[in-house]
This record gives C-alpha cells, sequence and structure tokens, in this order.
C-alpha cells in the first residue's frame, strides 16, 4: 500500500495501517463515526487488510474477540468517541481474563476540546482500567519525520505487547483534529517527495512475536496420582493431546477431562481419559477411593463444582501447568505452578514404572460404569431434554467441527454428558469472565470464513446479543446455532433461591416468550423448529457450506430440572454402581 499523502490525518492512519499490515494485522473491524474517519479510511483501502463495518459497538467488540480466538493474532478493533469505547468494555474483560489479543484503537477529540462539553467527548485515557495489557495515548497527528516514527514503533510496541508475556488487550487512545475526512492538503506534498517507504518499514517483520517461557523446576512426582486437564482452546490441538497422552502414559495417571477442551474428541490418542468425574465424585464412598497423592493441572479447573469441592476436601499437593503468570488456583491449596507448555514440559517428568496401575484402572473401572448409566439413560430419553442435546452433537456433528458453547447450563451439559470421541471437534467459548454478553457476535466471529461451525446456547444469551445478527451482512462462512429455548434462565432453576417465589420467577428466571421464528425473519435467518430427536440428528449431520441458520428446541424449564435432579444428581449419581 502506498502511503496517503492527501493530508496529515490521512498520512497519520495510513503509517500506522501499514505498519499494523507488515506486523502481520489480517483483519480490521470498524464501528462507524465521524472522529475515526482516518482510521476507517486507512484500512479500508489497504489491499492487505480485510475491514468489516459493524454497527453496534459491543457486538463488534465479541466478534473480533470471537476472529482473535479463531486466528490466534490480534485483531484490529475501530470506534468513534464517546460513549462508543464504553461497549468495547465487556469483550475487553473478556479478552483480558481469557488472554485473547484484541488491538483497540479508539478515536477521540483532541486536547483542547475536552472538558469543554464538545460533542461525544469523554474522559477516554485508561478507560479500560486495568484490564489491558499497555495502554497509551498517541499525540495528535504530525507530518514531522521523528513523530512519524515515534508513531510506527508506538504501534509496533502495542502489536508485541498483545501478544507477550501474555496474549491480552491493548487500548490505544488516538485524538484526530479536524478535518477528519482525506480532502486535500498542498503542505502535506513536500513530505511525500522525500519520503522512501521501504527504508521506512524495513525493520517491520511478522516475526517480531516473541515467544518466551520457561520452567524452573520439575517435581518428584508420587505414585498415586491423576492429571486434570481444564478448559483450553490451543492453536494446535492434536499435539497438545497429544503431549498429555505423553505424560499420561509416563507416569500411568487417569486424565480428568473437561469438555471445554479438545481431549475428549481426540480420545483416540489417550486411553486414560476419564469424562464422568463430576458424577462420580457425587458418591461419598467412590471419592474416597479415589483420592490421589498429587494432582497435575493443565491450565484452568473444569467447570464442575463436585470436583473443585472434592480437591478442597483432599487439600493434596497440586502442580499447575500453564505458561500464563496467572494464579489458576482458586482453592487457594497445597499448589506450585509450572510455567510453560504442556507440549514443552510434558516429556520433561521422569517416565515411572507400572506402579501406579491398580489405581489408574479403578478410575477407569468408575468410569466406565458411569458412562454405560449415562449413554443407557440418554439414549432412552425420548422427550426434548436439554442434558440429551450436547450429548448428541458429540456423536452426529461432522468430524473437525468448530463449535462454540455458550455459558450457564451448555458448558456445565457439555461437561457432565459428553463422551469421548476421536471426531477431532474444537470447542470454543468465552470462559474468562463466564458471561453470557457477546456470545452470538463472538461465535459468528467464530465462524468467519471458517468451515461450517456451531453455537450452542440458551434463549438468554442469544437474546443478549441479538444485534450480532446485524453482522450478517458482512458474513462469509457457515453458522448453525442451536437454540435451547426453556423460556427463562435454566441455570437458576439449580439455585437453591429457586425454592423462594416470589421474587424466583420474575427477578431470576426471567421468563420470555419470543417468537424466535419471528425473529429471525427480521434478520434474515433461516429457521427451523426441531420436532423429535431424529429430526435433530439429521440436521446437525450436515451442515451447511454457507449462511446462518438456527434450529431451536423447545424445553420445560420445570420438567428439565426435575430430570435433572431425579436421574442424574440423585439417581444415576448415588446408585449402586456395577448393576
Amino acid at each position: 500500500m502506498s502511503i496517503d499523502f492527501r493530508n496529515l490525518n490521512t498520512l497519520w492512519g495510513s503509517i500506522l495501517v501499514e505498519t499494523l499490515a507488515r506486523l502481520g494485522l489480517k483483519i480490521g473491524v470498524v464501528s462507524p463515526g465521524s472522529r475515526s474517519t482516518p482510521l476507517t479510511v486507512a484500512l479500508a483501502r489497504h489491499p492487505q487488510i480485510e475491514a468489516i463495518p459493524i454497527l453496534d459497538e459491543r457486538s463488534a467488540a465479541f466478534f473480533a474477540l470471537g476472529l482473535a480466538k479463531q486466528l490466534y493474532q490480534p485483531v484490529v478493533l475501530v470506534c468513534t468517541s464517546g460513549t462508543a469505547t464504553a461497549n468495547f468494555y465487556p469483550a475487553v474483560i473478556e479478552a483480558k481474563e481469557s488472554h485473547v489479543p484484541l488491538l483497540i484503537l479508539t478515536a477521540d477529540r483532541p486536547p483542547e476540546l475536552r472538558h469543554a462539553h464538545a460533542g461525544q467527548t469523554i474522559d477516554q485515557v485508561k478507560l479500560y482500567g486495568n484490564y489491558p495489557n499497555w495502554q497509551a495515548e498517541i499525540s495528535c497527528p504530525s507530518a514531522n519525520i521523528e513523530r512519524l516514527r515515534y508513531l510506527r514503533q508506538t504501534i509496533i510496541h502495542g502489536w508485541l505487547r498483545c501478544l507477550d508475556p501474555v496474549p491480552g488487550v491493548v487500548h490505544l487512545n488516538l485524538p484526530f483534529r479536524d478535518p477528519l475526512a482525506p480532502t486535500p492538503d498542498l503542505e502535506i506534498n513536500n513530505l511525500e517527495a522525500n519520503f522512501d517507504q521501504e527504508a521506512f518499514f524495513s525493520h517491520i517483520s511478522r516475526q517480531n512475536i516473541p515467544i518466551n517461557h520457561s520452567i524452573l523446576e520439575i517435581p518428584s512426582l508420587p505414585r498415586q496420582g491423576i492429571i486434570i486437564a481444564g478448559l483450553a482452546s490451543p492453536q494446535n490441538p492434536e499435539s497438545y493431546c497429544q503431549a498429555i497422552a505423553n505424560l499420561a502414559r509416563s507416569q500411568q495417571y487417569p486424565v480428568l477431562a473437561e469438555a471445554l477442551s479438545p481431549l475428549r474428541n481426540y480420545a483416540g490418542l489417550n486411553p486414560h481419559l476419564i469424562t464422568t468425574y463430576d458424577l462420580l465424585l457425587r458418591n461419598a464412598a467412590i471419592k474416597t477411593q479415589l483420592t490421589p497423592d498429587v494432582v497435575l493441572q493443565i491450565g484452568e479447573l473444569p467447570t464442575s463444582k463436585e470436583l473443585r469441592i472434592w480437591l478442597e476436601e483432599i487439600d493434596c499437593p497440586r502442580w499447575i501447568i500453564d505458561p500464563h503468570p496467572d494464579n489458576y488456583d482458586p482453592l487457594q491449596g497445597k499448589t506450585g505452578h509450572l510455567r510453560g507448555n504442556i507440549e514443552q514440559l510434558g516429556h520433561l517428568f521422569p517416565e515411572k514404572p507400572d506402579n501406579n496401575r491398580e489405581y489408574r484402572e479403578l478410575w477407569q473401572k468408575f468410569d466406565q460404569q458411569a458412562r454405560f448409566k449415562i449413554d443407557r439413560l440418554l439414549a432412552a430419553e425420548t422427550k426434548l431434554i436439554e442434558g440429551k442435546i450436547s450429548w448428541l452433537l458429540s456423536q452426529y456433528l461432522p468430524p473437525r467441527t468448530p463449535i462454540f458453547i455458550s455459558n450457564s447450563m451448555p458448558v456445565r451439559y457439555a461437561e457432565f454428558f459428553n463422551p469421548p470421541s476421536d471426531r477431532k471437534i474444537r470447542p470454543y467459548f468465552n470462559r474468562g469472565a463466564n458471561g453470557i454478553d457477546g456470545n452470538l457476535s463472538t461465535a459468528i466471529g467464530m465462524a468467519y470464513k471458517n468451515v461450517p461451525s456451531l453455537l450452542l446456547t440458551g434463549d438468554l444469551a442469544l437474546l443478549h446479543d441479538t444485534n450480532g445478527f446485524l453482522i450478517k451482512k458482512y458474513f462469509v462462512g457457515s453458522l448453525t446455532i442451536i437454540l435451547i429455548n426453556n423460556k427463562g434462565g435454566g441455570i437458576f432453576q439449580m439455585l437453591p433461591i429457586a425454592k423462594f417465589d416470589p421474587p424466583f420467577e420474575e427477578f431470576f428466571a426471567t421468563p420470555q416468550n419470543i417468537d424466535f421464528c419471528q425473529l429471525c425473519h427480521t434478520y434474515g435467518i433461516d429457521y427451523h423448529l426441531i420436532s423429535d430427536w431424529t429430526d435433530f440428528k439429521q440436521k446437525i449431520a450436515v451442515l451447511p457450506e454457507s449462511g446462518i441458520r438456527l434450529l431451536e428446541i423447545s424445553c420445560d424449564r420445570a420438567f428439565n430440572t426435575q430430570w435433572f435432579l431425579s436421574n442424574y444428581v440423585w439417581g444415576v449419581g448415588c446408585g449402586v454402581w456395577g448393576e
């Protein structure tokens, strides 16, 4: 791209964008506005960057989050000044907590217009508090070559801080004076005549992405141990699963595998997987027999509350393997942190003789019994219940399908019921802050120019982000939305507050009566109401090649809760094993 010398602002914007392009930026997500005009024009005209306009800033931010999750590199997010910037905040929080690289460029009024009741002017400096990896305000544009170098180097630093030492958010606030449109300014011509573009950018390379992880010590492990593999969305899921499998074999440890990690979907690599741990640990006699001497925790803990309660009870040493500097122990136990990737560290643990087999086989025996009971229970259920949806998806989706699993009950049902398979399905999620904001927009970002993808969501989570459907105009790819419509907040039905009505139904369950067929018609979304499980299996076995479609499954919230308590919590969970 040639630098745009039409005026000072186009020069500033094009230097900024060209720097990002040479660093490797592929996509910029832009919300419309006047003050951000120089950035929007530069992104829109760059031949190597895809600029996507999204009307709603909150939706745009989550869409960018989904793209960054898919690409494993920074996505640029642009908006105008004022309250538009505040609408990025929920996605900023999620990106920080889940280590997703976002480079946020907020346009602003120049300093002389601040604190003077100029329109669309708020205090945007350090707007996102402590959530960014780094944040700075760029100076107002200048045609001085030294100032252009300053801009270039600041952008390079911001890009790198998006990635290292931990992926996350960088916020750059950019004030612009008028004229904002690319109207010609003859005074800039002298600089253009003496500007050597290749020399100016010659030192910028896509290799400017440091990787700097290390480990200080490898512990000596006792005989009886387990591996807990928590939620993870690695860039190379097969090598990630292989590394855990190698560690499990060398130590003869069973692997408790969260559904929001690739492990359950690469079961052929690891014969030591345990997927029914939530159910097993609801049985007092069984969990006593399964007490380990040590726990190797890979990444964050799984979602299961029963697992967390059990870990608190046994209070044994726990080693957490993860490259990030975060504290991944909300239980405040006897933990040590090994800073590094499992792919780097797994082979460093000394191989042990096969003296843990009896303990491992005990886990596997109970797991096989529990899996048999769960599968038999769900296979026999003819009514449309929530738990069976995730169970069927794990078996009937096309191999390697990316699936975004929304928060609240969908992530829990996946953990409770999803069996191991070798279908190589790729789970995505927003578990950094565990919120329902932006799930639809994030899923659309995940699916953008990807293979046919799927979103599993509840009704309230979808309604919380229906502006995400406005992205449809620019969407390239295929996304199938599985909507669990129980007309309210099903997760609250599981909590003690459900026994207190009022105020439970109105203030917690928050019932809704939306006609999702009409909603889909409004946005031009293909809609289908699922009639039975045969219909459901047929529609998920083959996904469309393009477009967005919604499959609604209507469930009875009260019946679903009673079914779960009767059959899972009180029934299978506390029944006699081995029948």
